[in-house]
């Protein structure tokens, strides 16, 4: 499919019927233009970048991105022909890798004595893989049976991963039996918390997990709970601190860039499949401050009101990636194959 073609045709598909009609004449270049978001967080648009010829380098769903030490933008995609795509910060392609991953859904990136090394988590392998960037395995952790909480492998689908200061690897099993494994950098497990059940400490769609380390002298863990609209924090051992309530935000995973916590927003209303995603900026004090693609952040009495699409730039956003210039790039989840959109920061 030529480029020009395949462009124009993820830009008629991303317009859906939900647009306002006032957009529907503008060109790709007029509409990639636009600015969304809020306050200090505001972006243009740019439906263009890194589209490839989806002949040679296909994506199925585009999970999750990170950015390596050289600035690389690192896709993760569940294509088998090409599961790792990496481009340069102008949407250029540099490098592919990848076909033992069909499951590919978490991808976080670690510095360990100056290297970096990608950890995927494959829900259909039901494993969490290391490799080093250029995708040679160097540790695979299997499904936890030593934990006694898994019988078999395929009830445990982890669906994030998330890399201590001090090496110590966490993992989400958010379309599993909703248990968080803490292991050692060996892949030695030192404990196991959440899991399915009543009370706040446990999880529905334990989703996505990072390290927040916004005060280096406290890092904790902040987890989704997406099912539940929620954002929680806990402890390194596992203890529940406190939660943020971000009504109709069925969010992804937390993306940690300076004093800032992004999340793409997967839908924000039922069914999984009502392509009504956007982007979720929040401060330092978990407050939300700017929604790109969705409806100002607007609080009631300390209460957050619910959100809503407002245009449909998004379908499906499973992952957001922050670049060193403060530009966006937003992989989709069952969006029509497509590449990733890049937001180009305006404000700030």
């Amino acid at each position: 499919m030529q480029r020009r073609k395949f462009i124009q045709q993820t830009f008629h598909a991303l317009l859906g019927s939900t647009l306002s009609t006032s957009l529907m004449g503008y060109s790709l270049d007029a509409f990639k233009d636009i600015i969304i978001g809020h306050g200090t967080h505001q972006y243009k648009v740019d439906l263009n970048w890194g589209a490839l010829n989806a002949q040679y380098y296909p994506v199925n769903d585009c999970h999750e991105m990170v950015q390596d030490s050289k600035g690389r933008i690192v896709l993760l995609t569940n294509h088998t022909k090409n599961n790792i795509i990496i481009y340069d910060k102008a949407g250029r392609l540099l490098e592919v890798w990848g076909t033992d991953y069909p499951g590919a859904h978490g991808l976080s990136l670690s510095v360990e004595n100056g290297e970096d090394f990608l950890y995927i988590c494959d829900n259909h392998r039901h494993e969490v893989i290391k490799t080093t960037i250029n995708g040679k395995v160097v540790m695979t952790l299997p499904y936890p049976k030593d934990s006694g909480k898994y019988e078999k492998a395929d009830q445990y689908i982890p669906t994030e991963s998330a890399i201590a200061p001090n090496g110590d690897i966490y993992v989400a099993d958010g379309y599993g039996q909703q248990y968080i494994m803490h292991y050692d950098a060996k892949g030695n497990l030192k404990n196991i918390f959440g899991g399915r059940g009543e009370g706040e400490a446990h999880f529905d769609n334990a989703h996505g997990i990072c390290i927040d380390d916004r005060d280096s002298n406290n890092p904790t863990l902040l987890i989704t709970a997406r099912q539940q609209n929620k954002l929680k924090r806990f402890s390194l051992d596992g203890k529940l601190l406190d939660i943020t309530h971000l009504p109709n935000a069925f969010i992804c995973r937390p993306v940690v860039h300076g004093k800032e916590l992004y999340l793409a927003t997967l839908v924000s209303k039922l069914p999984f499949n009502s392509q009504s995603g956007f982007v979720c900026i929040l401060n330092e004090r978990n407050e939300l401050i700017s929604v790109p693609g969705g409806s100002q952040p607007i609080y009631e009495n300390g209460k957050l009101k619910a959100l809503h699409q407002t245009i449909k730039v998004f379908q499906h956003p499973h992952d957001v990636c922050v670049d060193d210039d403060e530009n966006l790039y937003v992989a989709q989840w069952n969006s029509g194959r497509t590449y990733p959109i890049k937001l180009i920061r305006v404000s700030g």
